[in-house]
């Protein structure tokens, strides 16, 4: 989720501008760029992501000594080429680099905005994984002018956190920048006594040496680059499981008379959502509840941040929604937001409805969208269409609450056993990978026997208030 805390649960009547009407799309491969180029070529981020190789695994050493912010890090990428390559890139806006070397040798660098450009002392063959390591120290910074705000390497009162949706994951790590590489992750991070790090997946050794402490964390399923995270505070730490699943919420200090009950409220989302949506699809669930005053969550691997708020129980619903419908199924380019924002809104009427605030609450989702249906036709709500809402509307209303119609629409067309063997098929189907909506729309007609395109069509791409579909 890329949304403020209030947008969540408030009706907002601002307008906004309109999109494009057309037919569902069908995937065009020229969509996503020329092999070997700067940028994979999403049509909202062109620069973001490279071509030419795939990267299987990031190894993340950091050290955080807690003097101004600053950090020294190594960074070693396991990649496989997809062609020869005499050189490639890798997205990177961080601090200066002292060195970077390819399978042992040292290599020629150099930088030009977020691309860092390298060539290595031989040339890579078509399918050879080799290895890339960079060097660096210095303080990271945000971006401050994202859709919503501040974003990427971000300080707080006693450490920093990393939020990097869409793409400011370079603001701190040498990466390739796109959900449609995904890749495994580890972390050894190292910070003064008195303060903790987090990270994503499954914890490893902790390691005190002197004033100093060494955190591990292994992600061991694929992600993409702008879902990791690293945390470094003052937490209150809370161990749980759900089922099967660990549970791991680390609290600030500021906000530890609420830490028991964002954890117990976790292990009940996770344990619902397993019902609704098919197995948990990672190693660990949990959270990190933050200072900066930052007023949105990110649903970061396994690990989702909420940044200067408590978050309701909506909100971790919608985070932990995320964990089957963003981070498991991954977007393949950044237009189709709506497959993450209105799967997780979708999921919040859902916890309404069955059984989150005590009961089953019938028709419950039927009641929100007629609630959002009545609003005028230029409301915020329906504009821009959420298939097309355009780089400066990816976290719009109409993204989180015209996807969730779009959703609840097609469950009123193919009934509740289909709609909910469609959820979990696609969770399914495409678990630690990526896909894009002309799969959905597909997919949906299979389970359901029913023609879908002009539903999909209206509430997708279609301008103003859907009339009729």
């Amino acid at each position: 989720m890329r949304a403020t805390a209030a947008a969540t649960v408030a009706v907002l009547l601002v307008t906004s501008g309109g999109g494009d009407a057309s037919a569902v799309p069908e995937e065009d491969p020229a969509d996503y760029g020329t092999i070997g180029g700067p940028g994979i070529g999403d049509p909202y981020f062109p620069n973001a992501g490279n071509g030419g190789y795939d990267v299987q695994h990031y190894d993340v050493d950091l050290g955080y000594p807690g003097t101004k912010g600053d950090i020294d890090a190594t960074v070693t990428v396991n990649a496989r080429a997809a062609q020869s390559l005499s050189a490639f890139s890798l997205d990177y806006r961080g601090p200066a680099i002292s060195s970077v070397t390819v399978e042992g040798r040292p290599a020629r660098h150099q930088r030009d905005g977020q691309e860092l450009t390298i060539t290595p002392a031989r040339s890579i063959s078509s399918g050879q994984v080799f290895t890339t390591v960079v060097r660096y120290a210095g303080r990271p910074g945000p971006m401050p002018d994202g859709p919503l705000g501040t974003y990427g390497w971000i300080p707080t009162r006693d450490g920093a956190v990393v939020l990097s949706q869409p793409d400011g994951a370079p603001t701190w790590l040498p990466v390739n920048d796109h959900p449609s590489d995904k890749a495994t992750y580890s972390f050894r991070i190292t910070v003064p006594k008195g303060l903790r790090a987090v990270a994503n997946g499954r914890p490893g050794r902790v390691v005190r040496r002197g004033g100093r402490t060494t955190y591990e964390w292994a992600e061991d399923s694929p992600m993409a680059s702008y879902l990791a995270t690293v945390a470094i505070g003052r937490f209150r730490m809370r161990h749980g499981k759900a089922g099967r699943i660990p549970v791991i919420t680390a609290v600030d200090p500021r906000f530890r008379r609420s830490a028991d009950r964002v954890h117990r409220t976790t292990i009940k989302a996770v344990r619902w959502a397993e019902k609704m949506f098919g197995p948990y699809p990672f190693a660990t669930a949990g959270g990190v509840v933050d200072d900066p005053e930052l007023d949105y969550a990110l649903e970061t691997q396994e690990r989702p941040v909420y940044a200067g708020f408590v978050p309701s129980d909506e909100f971790i619903v919608h985070e932990l929604a995320h964990q089957w419908f963003g981070n498991s199924v991954s977007l393949r380019n950044w237009r189709d937001i709506w497959l993450n924002e209105g799967f997780a809104t979708y999921a919040e009427w859902l916890w309404r409805e069955r059984g989150g605030r005590g009961g089953r609450h019938r028709n419950t989702a039927e009641k929100v969208f007629r609630r959002y249906y009545r609003l005028p036709g230029d409301s915020s709500v329906f504009r821009p269409p959420p298939g097309v809402p355009g780089r400066n509307d990816m976290f719009g209303f109409s993204v989180y609450t015209r996807g969730a119609m779009c959703l609840h629409a097609l469950r009123r067309r193919v009934g509740d056993r289909a709609f909910f063997a469609i959820l979990r098929e696609w969770a399914r189907t495409h678990r630690d990978g990526s896909a894009a909506t002309p799969e959905f729309v597909r997919l949906s007609e299979r389970i359901s026997g029913r023609d879908l395109d002009g539903l999909f069509r209206t509430w997708l791409y279609g301008k103003g208030k859907p009339r009729r579909w």
